[in-house]
C-alpha cells in the first residue's frame, strides 16, 4: 500500500511585509561594524595658547605697540639693571615675535620694518648719554652698534614669522579658488556627465 507522505505547509511571505523580529535581529547582527575613529586630544599647552588674546593690528599699530612695550623695557632695565644689555635685547625678541604673529594679514610686511624702529627708540633709555643733544645721539649710535646681534635677531624672527603668514594666507587662497572652480564645473555638468544644452520650446521641430 502506498502511503501518503506529509508535506508541511510553506508559509509564503506577501511583498511589502515586514520582516520578522528574529529575521531582523540576524541581519542586524551580520552587519559589520565601522570602526569609530579615536578622538584626538589636544596638548594642555595648545588648548591654553588659543584661549589667549589674539589682537589684530594694523601695521601703524603694531609699530606703536612695539616701541610702547620697548620704551617700557628700557625704562625698567635702566632702573632695575643698570641697563643690562641682555634683558633689552632677550625682550626685544620677544617683542618681535608677539609683533609679527598680532598684525593683521594686510599689514604683514610692517612687521619688519616696525620692529626695528622700535628697538631704536628703546635704546635711547639704556644708551646712557651726556653732553647734550649730541652726545645723547652719538650714545644711541653707538649702542645700536654695540647690541646689532640683538637687532638683527628680533627683524630676522618677526620677518620668518610674517613670512610663515604671508604662505599659509596664500595657500588658504588658493585653496578656496580650487575649491569654487570645482564647485563651478560641478554645477555646469549633468549627472550623466554631459554638459547642459539650451533647450528649445516645446514641440519645435528643428528645420532641415
Amino acid at each position: 500500500m502506498d502511503q501518503h507522505r506529509t508535506r508541511q505547509p510553506q508559509r509564503r511571505i506577501r511583498p511589502g511585509t515586514p520582516p520578522s523580529p528574529r529575521g531582523a535581529v540576524a541581519e542586524a547582527a551580520s552587519v559589520h561594524r565601522v570602526p569609530t575613529a579615536p578622538v584626538r586630544r589636544v596638548p594642555p599647552v595648545i588648548v591654553r595658547l588659543r584661549g589667549l588674546p589674539n589682537p589684530r593690528f594694523t601695521g601703524i599699530g603694531a609699530g606703536l605697540f612695539a616701541t610702547a612695550v620697548m620704551l617700557f623695557v628700557g625704562f625698567v632695565d635702566e632702573l632695575l639693571f643698570d641697563g643690562a644689555p641682555f634683558l633689552y635685547g632677550f625682550m626685544f625678541l620677544l617683542v618681535s615675535a608677539v609683533t609679527a604673529l598680532w598684525v593683521r594679514e594686510a599689514d604683514l610686511v610692517t612687521a619688519p620694518i616696525g620692529v626695528p624702529i622700535a628697538f631704536a627708540v628703546g635704546t635711547t633709555t639704556i644708551a646712557g648719554g651726556t653732553g647734550g643733544f649730541g652726545g645723547n645721539v652719538m650714545a644711541v649710535v653707538t649702542a645700536l652698534a654695540v647690541h646689532a646681534g640683538w637687532l638683527y635677531g628680533g627683524t630676522l624672527v618677526a620677518g620668518l614669522i610674517a613670512s610663515v603668514r604671508k604662505i599659509r594666507q596664500m595657500g588658504r587662497r588658493q585653496l578656496a579658488r580650487d575649491v569654487a572652480a570645482a564647485a563651478a564645473n560641478r554645477a555646469g555638468r549633468t549627472p550623466q556627465g554631459g554638459t547642459r544644452a539650451a533647450a528649445g520650446p516645446r514641440g519645435a521641430v528643428p528645420r532641415g
